[in-house]
């Protein structure tokens, strides 16, 4: 099987993926990316010193291909591809929803897919990657596809029937934390703080608190009773978040997410 590793659909997740593999000490060589405008594929071609080529070339040549469209778009993908894709070639999906057997369905048998769902930190290094085997994957093939991913942040690998709980807390949840960002910025200026300023407040305090979840090895409730005192300004905040339902509303958008992802898997798109 060729080392090469081709990306498809190079968009913004794809292309993190690509530049990460490169600082990880991937050759540009090894590495072909497929787009589906000439000027996008000239642009990554100028700016990373890959190959472009079609989706069949990426097919006939490369060992692995991760498939990063979107998933509306997966099916006619695999149509494109399957005449042209050996069994021996490594697929991984970075497409939210869609199940492995839904690759396997389409492709030569015996065909191993590996599903990832990734998010957008990719961009500086610090995804969360979460890596489920297909019916036919390999304990190489799991351990290729964290090789890749590994480059451009941490990953987890998982049962695929947790794959959908898992896009709606990690594919998802940047999303989350820039909503509430977004809303603690207009807070602090209806505080009478600065835009610029209450930004700045807010960002660092969540990277420092990031870095303690992360580093302490503390319950985030210890963390938080760290920081609220008796009769404290904290403490009153807290009230008003639980007066208000956040905690349940958390809960029921991720449910929300949750379920959304198992509709993209039954082919609901609307």
């Amino acid at each position: 099987m060729s080392q090469k590793v081709a990306v498809l659909g190079t968009g913004k997740i794809g292309e993190a993926l690509l530049s990460g593999m490169i600082r990880a000490g991937w050759s540009p060589a090894d590495l072909l990316v497929t787009a589906r405008r000439p000027e996008r594929a000239a642009e990554l071609r100028s700016r990373y010193g890959v190959a472009t080529v079609g989706n069949a070339e990426a097919a006939k040549t490369a060992g692995t291909l991760i498939l990063t469209v979107k998933p509306q778009d997966m099916g006619s993908l695999l149509d494109e591809l399957a005449p042209h894709l050996p069994a021996d070639r490594l697929v991984i999906s970075g497409a939210a929803g869609i199940p492995t057997s839904f690759f396997e369905e389409r492709l030569a048998e015996g065909t191993p897919v590996v599903r990832v769902m990734t998010n957008t930190p990719a961009l500086v290094d610090e995804a969360m990657s979460v890596i489920s085997a297909g019916s036919h994957a390999t304990e190489e093939h799991l351990a290729h596809a964290e090789e890749i991913f590994g480059g451009v942040g941490k990953t987890l690998r998982v049962p695929e029937s947790q794959q959908d709980a898992c896009t709606a807390l990690s594919g998802s949840g940047p999303a989350y934390f820039f909503y509430l960002v977004e809303a603690m910025t207009d807070a602090g200026i209806l505080l009478g703080l600065p835009r610029d300023k209450a930004h700045d407040l807010i960002v660092q305090s969540a990277i420092g608190a990031a870095v303690m979840l992360r580093d302490s090895g503390e319950h985030p409730v210890k963390l938080r009773e760290n920081v609220t005192s008796p009769a404290g300004t904290t403490i009153n905040a807290i009230r008003e978040l639980e007066n208000h339902g956040v905690r349940a509303a958390l809960i029921a958008a991720l449910e929300a997410a949750r379920d959304r992802s198992r509709e993209l898997a039954s082919g609901k798109k609307d």
